[in-house]
């Protein structure tokens, strides 16, 4: 007597059987569609059975080696409960094994890593859009002071330092940091892949379309260039081949960093599109694999070091449309001997503003319950003559020298608008794109959300710091004269970050005549 289902008519029931098979497939699926590829598709797999295995793969760091005071405030959640990513994307070029040296073109094991890549990846807090701004690795920044969690050393905080040098300064932890200082943006996890990582995650893949216009040999006379060699049109890379158009600059537009960061940009597009329409990953088998490369690819913080939170960082990921990712650069001008490059004053600090305070890139944001960074403020006011208040002058940029007598002005206006506690600290020149108010404790944020009100200063701009010992203004480079200071209420996003949507499927890297064969 067979147990088997079987139809009305005495037949074997395939429709039971099928549906069995079925519901078993979406159970696996279900385990295994979403753990994160290098932060952006949102499709890989985390099957469960290999579940304490895969998780033994992921390499974790520290999220941010800083001392406290350096570190950005905690994204508070929005009046709907809801609060945005922000995921530091770290391309490494470490010689720590054979195979990173001969992709890398090094001779030695053991080369101090750099961040040649940084990528900022938010995710806005209804998780409808997505922004990603790259910053050169040629950008000077101030990086702060770091503590290698591996070796307890401390690496003195510097100014005018390549941004790529913080990897070497205490780890990813110190990227971090550093972009938290430059930037004010509380950085929530951070995930890191070398050369050997993007070469057997290109190959999982199984390739990214890419187009250049012409041509294309990356390849000097003197051995520069990162050999890639490419027919004008499209073509699948994956490979070694996908790492050399990663890190090509001698071949590209104007072979500058900028340029290598735009190719960047197209390739992390087309693998969106790649990933997101790729009806192979469907495949169970094929999902398994790619978990395995992505796991042992990734270096991530600490709270994000388990199968179980990618997969949950994918889903989150998976909800924002491809045509609402846009990715960006950060404004910049060249320093004055043309090597390197720095944050281009007002529309760096625009950039970082519409990040800080949710505002989508791509200019298709519906109204929005913003997301406050800023602490609520309980305390009252004292009255404007009791309110002790310290005016420093933070109007030097990366291009322009600071203002003489800012503080001073300022204080004056202060004084004119009835806070006579108000001094200038003429110690103090610092470095803000942006003025702020800042204030060491919950007592005193009353008194500087009145003295922001004062000055019209939007109260995105006062700030919780350890830094400071009572309410202090820093006048910035976006006030360096006049007495009315103009807040930046313009949401769009400045043209020099270059945006480029992900639905994009038209974009082609332009290639130098003198690099085409």
């Amino acid at each position: 007597m067979s147990l088997t289902p079987q139809d009305g008519d005495g037949r074997q029931s395939r429709r039971g059987a099928d549906g069995d098979r079925k519901r078993r497939r979406r159970r696996i699926l279900r385990w295994s569609s979403s753990i994160l590829v290098l932060a952006m598709a949102g499709t890989a797999t985390a099957g469960y059975l290999y579940y304490e295995h895969l998780n033994g793969n992921i390499k974790k760091e520290n999220l941010n080696n800083a001392d406290a005071k350096d570190r950005a405030t905690r994204t508070k959640a929005n009046a709907a409960g809801q609060t945005p990513l922000n995921i530091l994307l770290i391309g490494s070029d470490a010689r720590n094994t054979a195979e990173n040296v001969k992709l890398g073109g090094a001779k030695d094991i053991g080369t101090a890593a750099r961040a040649d890549v940084q990528m900022l990846l938010h995710v806005s807090a209804d998780r409808t859009d997505m922004s990603v701004v790259s910053m050169p690795r040629d950008t000077l920044v101030s990086i702060p002071k770091c503590t290698d969690p591996d070796t307890g050393k401390v690496y003195a905080a510097t100014t005018d330092t390549m941004t790529n040098a913080s990897l070497e300064r205490g780890g990813p932890g110190c990227t971090v940091a550093t972009w938290e200082k430059l930037t004010d943006i509380h950085i929530d996890h951070f995930m890191m892949v070398d050369f050997s990582g993007v070469v057997s995650m290109a190959d999982a893949i199984g390739g990214v379309p890419v187009c250049v216009d012409a041509d294309i040999y990356s390849h000097t006379s003197s051995g520069h260039g990162s050999g890639l060699k490419l027919r004008k049109g499209t073509t699948s890379v994956k490979g070694k081949q996908a790492l050399q158009w990663l890190r090509t600059r001698y071949g590209f537009e104007d072979g500058s960093d900028i340029a290598r960061t735009k190719a960047q940009h197209m390739y992390m597009n087309s693998m969106v599109r790649q990933l997101r329409s790729n009806a192979t990953l469907s495949n169970p088998d094929k999902l398994l694999g790619l978990a395995e490369t992505a796991t042992k690819a990734l270096t991530v913080d600490t709270g994000l070091g388990s199968v179980t939170r990618l997969y949950d960082l994918g889903k989150e990921l998976k909800k924002v449309p491809t045509d609402r990712i846009t990715m960006t650069t950060m404004p910049y001008v060249y320093s004055s001997d043309g090597n390197r490059v720095l944050p281009k004053p007002t529309d760096a600090a625009k950039l970082w503003r519409l990040v800080r305070e949710d505002i989508a890139l791509d200019g298709k944001d519906k109204k929005k319950t913003t997301t406050s960074a800023t602490t609520k403020v309980t305390d009252k006011a004292a009255a404007d003559d009791e309110i002790a208040v310290q005016v420093q002058n933070g109007t030097r940029s990366g291009t322009e020298s600071a203002v003489t007598g800012r503080a001073a002005a300022v204080t004056e206006l202060l004084a004119g608008k009835g806070f006579t506690k108000a001094a200038a600290d003429g110690t103090a020149l610092l470095s803000e794109e942006q003025t702020l108010v800042r204030y060491p404790s919950a007592d005193l944020a009353g008194d500087a959300q009145r003295v922001a009100e004062a000055l019209g200063i939007s109260t995105g701009q006062v700030k919780k710091s350890t830094a400071v010992d009572g309410v202090t203004v820093v006048v910035g480079a976006d006030w360096r004269s006049g007495t009315a200071y103009t807040a930046d209420d313009d949401d769009t996003t400045p043209a020099s970050a270059n945006a480029l949507n992900a639905s994009d499927t038209k974009a082609c890297m332009h290639v130098d005549p003198d690099y085409t064969w």
